[in-house]
């Protein structure tokens, strides 16, 4: 499914509170040829996320598998739409490395979505989350992953590898998500995220994410995080849509950061263990600074 969007003449220009200082540390140089030296795909550089010169320059990244050909088509998203190639079966093992050398404590694996694929990339997943444990002990791991199409067998097969976090975002309010998602479903995401709860419990957290900007109302973000707490999801994450091209859904408005602090404070109230709220926030952005509550 392709989604239509209608190009927008021109960019709004960004408001003070987005934008960014680009580093001055040589070590973003660093990893970004680490990466190019591994052959890794980061979703920091095929999203064009806003703030992968900032963890760059701190030493992290947010490893992207299954290649940089996405079989879905969604209005918001820059990773490109095209016939995936078959999965490298050494790519597990490059990741591993890539955390070793970076000397990572938490990683977050993510990927493109392989609707080519009968398990949808979901043993590559379980492979790679392995291989990155076997060669970093101790370390935190968690994955951000498409909804499998809500097969239980696919969910089944990334759980057997027992990641710390189960990511998968909603992504936007219920009424907008025909317009901005491609082929995923509102109410098939809660699934996913429900099922992940009922199977391990507390013995692992889910985390979602929602973009604002894209049109919706207060109250239609404040049902989105009450659906989330209602399938037992952990973990928020709540950032400013920004449009990659203009080829993309344009951006509707741009949320201030003391909205993104009000939104944060009633979803502590709806029970999160922990929220991310503010502009620059993105699914993995600061990842690592996630403590696991003692009481979990």
């Amino acid at each position: 499914m392709n989604i239509e969007v209608t190009p927008a003449k021109a960019r709004p220009r960004l408001p003070d509170w987005l934008r960014l200082r680009l580093p001055t540390t040589s070590r973003f140089a660093q990893t970004r040829n680490l990466l190019a030296d591994l052959r890794l795909h980061t979703v920091c550089e095929s999203a064009q996320c806003p703030n992968h010169w900032e963890c760059w320059g701190k030493g992290t990244a947010t490893f992207m598998i299954g290649g940089d050909r996405c079989t879905r088509a969604c209005g918001f998203c820059a990773v490109a739409t095209a016939k995936p190639l078959p999965l490298d079966p050494d790519e597990p093992a490059r990741v591993a490395e890539a955390a070793r050398r970076l000397r990572l404590k938490h990683v977050v694996i993510t990927g493109v979505a392989r609707d080519d694929l009968a398990d949808g990339g979901a043993e590559h997943y379980r492979r790679t989350v392995e291989a990155v444990r076997a060669a970093n002990p101790g370390i935190f791991l968690e994955v951000l992953v498409p909804d499998f199409l809500d097969r239980d067998s696919s969910i089944d097969t990334v759980l057997a590898a027992h990641p710390r976090v189960y990511n998968h975002n909603l992504e936007t309010v219920r009424r907008l998500t025909p317009r901005v998602r491609s082929r995923a479903t509102y109410d098939r995401s809660l699934s996913v995220l429900g099922k992940v709860k009922a199977k391990r419990g507390a013995a692992i957290y889910t985390k979602s994410g929602l973009m604002l900007g894209l049109g919706e109302a207060e109250e239609e973000v404040v049902m989105a995080m009450k659906d989330l707490r209602a399938v037992g999801c952990d973990i928020l994450t709540l950032g400013q849509y920004l449009q990659p091209s203009l080829k993309h859904l344009p951006v509707v408005e741009f949320i201030a950061p003391a909205r993104f602090e009000q939104y944060r404070q009633m979803a502590l109230g709806l029970g999160f263990v922990q929220v991310a709220s503010g502009p620059l926030v993105r699914s993995s952005y600061h990842a690592d600074e996630f403590v696991a509550p003692s009481t979990a």
